[in-house]
């Protein structure tokens, strides 16, 4: 039963929080053979004033042994 999380900037409207949630949930159910129903997809907005505190430092940085995709940037350079 994956329940995938999504932290992004705050922003964007409920259709396209939509599509990316229809864009993982289908690429959950392809990936691990689960049907749509086992999957659930939630979104957080992140305001970018509190991303490095929020996000980054404790999910990033905090967690780096289960990331298996690492991010291109270092907001603390």
């Amino acid at each position: 039963m994956p329940h995938v999380i999504v932290k992004m900037y705050s922003g964007r409207s409920n259709e396209q929080k939509q599509a990316l949630a229809d864009a993982v949930t289908k690429a959950v159910t392809s990936t691990l053979s689960y049907g749509d129903e086992a999957v659930s997809v939630a979104v957080e907005d992140v305001s970018p004033e509190r991303w490095v505190e929020d996000v980054y430092k404790p999910g990033i940085l905090g967690h780096s042994d289960k990331l298996f995709k690492r991010p291109g940037y270092d907001p603390l350079k």
